[in-house]
């Protein structure tokens, strides 16, 4: 090594390990790939990966690599460490975070609380796998309020707050305009900008439960007819009603 980086040779031989092991090479080989994993010039790669993914202890468990003293080391790491950051002149080594909350779909999520939290305080907040602003995150999604859209610049989050509070309340809380109405069917706009592109909102009311739901619509629907046939898949509403 050269200060303190690999060479072109030690790479190459970082790729062949690397390729073995997504190959799932044979036992006969694992000594010679253990030799290699803890040579002196390997011992930061080892300490990253061994922590960080778990690779040792495959190397370890898997193929039968016979352990050694730098081995036991990572090992260590990865039981009782978050992992390992290492160079020739400083290494950090960080805690396993005390908290982290997952959605049904294993996205990142948690409501009104941090989804990621470790014990000195540090914090990150996500809703359903995407990061989000403390002011968001620590506010339960039933109380975020629809005018945080008129001032939110980033389009994912707009989208998110979008997700969180509703088309119902935006079009309460925003003042949808009526462009048009057929039966139950209310076609809105909702003039603010909101969205990256302008927000049509197709209002229903429920006749059996008196409730109302809000779906959003392309930009271009021009009357309530035309946006319930688009939400019925490009069926008529009568000949909807007939079918069903």
């Amino acid at each position: 090594m050269v200060g303190g980086a690999l060479d072109e040779e030690m790479w190459t031989r970082i790729r062949e390990i690397r390729r073995a092991l997504d190959l799932e090479i044979e036992l006969q080989l694992s000594q010679s790939i253990g030799d290699i994993l803890c040579s002196h010039a390997f011992r930061m790669v080892i300490c990253y990966y061994g922590s960080l993914y778990g690779w040792f202890d495959f190397c370890v468990s898997e193929l039968q690599v016979k352990s050694s003293p730098i081995g036991k080391i990572c090992q260590a790491i990865q039981e009782h460490c978050g992992g390992v950051y290492a160079s020739p002149e400083v290494c950090l080594v960080y805690d396993r975070p005390c908290k982290l909350s997952f959605d049904t779909q294993g996205h990142l999520h948690a409501e009104g609380e941090p989804a990621i939290q470790y014990t000195d305080g540090f914090c990150v907040y996500a809703y359903r796998g995407v990061r989000i602003p403390e002011q968001y995150g620590k506010v339960l999604p039933k109380d975020w309020k629809s005018e945080w859209l008129l001032s939110e610049t980033n389009a994912e989050l707009r989208r998110v707050l979008i997700q969180g509070i509703g088309y119902e309340r935006i079009c309460q809380e925003l003042q949808a305009v009526e462009i048009d109405t057929w039966k139950e069917y209310t076609l809105l706009e909702i003039e603010l900008e909101v969205d990256v592109e302008p927000v049509y909102l197709l209002k229903m009311l429920c006749p059996s439960t008196g409730r109302i739901h809000a779906l959003r619509v392309p930009p271009d629907m021009t009357s309530a007819r035309t946006a319930i046939c688009w939400v019925n898949g490009d069926i008529d509403p009568e000949e909807f009603a007939t079918q069903t």
